[in-house]
């Protein structure tokens, strides 16, 4: 199968994260749950992941970071951490249902969208400039689409929150792996990021990056001051309640290891050059649309949406499925992305790929596209 749904979950790993995860199968148990052997490994694998998180997304603390199930969960701890029913918040107009229904769960919530076109970063930071007025409380803002991989000028909207005093959350979900992140130049209230697709670990991991107070979503035992009724004031503790996932937490440790090891700004250049190469063809097959950047610009990342005329996108990936190539059709979770880039009533066919994906991959997949529609 080519599997170009990366931008859901990374299929291809790196072998070691599998031997991690059936390693810890076998020999550990749950950081902080005991005094034995198989507890020590579990709390040196977790702090293992915790320290090479920190080193890679530029934290002083490894306690600062935090595991969850997932980015949705990372995002909803971070939003009902700062956001309260009345306050004002600013996003972008490419945020995913992760960012968005969290926040009209808290009711009462005014929503500013910063919806400027697509790949025009200099418009999009005059937008956030204009919305963030001194009555906003948060902004939040994605760092990729996942729809268009559009990459978001997220230094110069840290730079914005900084000088106007608002907190600002980042959602990584696309882009941790592949575009650099440092938590040390933002200046972040919190960022957000899955461990299943760019960190390359298993489905069911995830981390928030905490550098602001924090309230519980969930509350239970921790392994730590278990005498009190009120879950712990300090990081991480405050935010794990419940047994760890370990056999997830060393998978993603050696996900993690192998982006340092492979480098960032590798896998980042390896897969715009591939979605780069596949959206190049594409436009030149009559009836295509391909969203993608203008010439010099350098927003994009390895995601690429294109349509197809007189095509349903849900009916075309079916049939490229039935020809073993794996891509996603639809809203993707992102309906105010496809409201900003005028595609909310058509969806689109969505290609993400990774540092594993080639360019043979590439091309049976163009020439699998003009096969079908002609």
């Amino acid at each position: 199968m080519i599997y170009f749904d990366s931008a859901a979950t990374t299929m291809q790993k790196p072998e070691r994260v599998t031997q991690a995860m059936v390693r810890a199968m076998h020999t550990m148990a749950s950081p902080g749950r005991g005094s034995h052997h198989a507890a020590a490994l579990a709390a040196e694998a977790a702090f293992a992941c915790r320290e090479e998180a920190a080193g890679l997304f530029g934290l002083d603390d490894p306690s600062q970071v935090v595991f969850t199930f997932n980015a949705t969960h990372a995002l909803n701890i971070a939003i009902k951490s700062l956001v309260r029913a009345g306050d004002t918040v600013v996003i972008s107009g490419y945020e995913h249902n992760a960012v968005t229904r969290p926040l009209h769960a808290i009711g009462d919530v005014e929503i500013r969208v910063a919806d400027g076109p697509l790949f025009c970063p200099r418009d999009m930071i005059e937008r956030f400039d204009r919305l963030i007025t001194p009555e906003v409380s948060c902004v939040v803002c994605t760092h990729m689409s996942n729809v268009f991989g559009y990459i978001l000028p997220i230094d110069e909207i840290a730079e914005l929150c900084e000088r106007k005093k608002v907190p600002l959350i980042v959602d990584a979900s696309q882009s941790a792996g592949s575009v650099p992140i440092d938590m040390r130049r933002w200046r972040a209230a919190f960022v957000a990021m899955p461990g299943h697709k760019g960190l390359y670990g298993p489905q069911g991991t995830g981390l928030l990056l905490c550098n602001a107070s924090t309230r519980t979503l969930l509350e239970g035992g921790t392994g730590s001051a278990s005498a009190l009724q009120r879950m712990p004031d300090f990081l991480p503790d405050r935010l794990e309640a419940g047994t760890h996932n370990i056999p997830g937490i060393a998978g993603l440790l050696e996900g993690l290891r192998f982006v340092r090891r492979y480098g960032v700004e590798r896998i980042g250049r390896h897969e715009v050059e591939l979605s780069g190469w596949m959206a190049d063809k594409l436009m030149r097959i009559p009836g295509i649309q391909v969203f993608e950047q203008g010439s010099g610009e350098t927003c994009r990342g390895g995601v690429l949406s294109f349509v197809a005329e007189g095509n349903d996108c849900e009916e075309l990936g079916q049939r490229l499925g039935r020809k073993e190539i794996a891509v996603r059709s639809g809203l993707h979770c992102a309906p105010l992305a496809h409201r900003s880039a005028g595609t909310l009533d058509t969806g689109t066919i969505r290609i993400s790929v990774s540092a594993f994906n080639t360019l043979r991959e590439a091309r049976q997949f163009v020439a699998a596209i003009k096969q079908i529609l002609f």
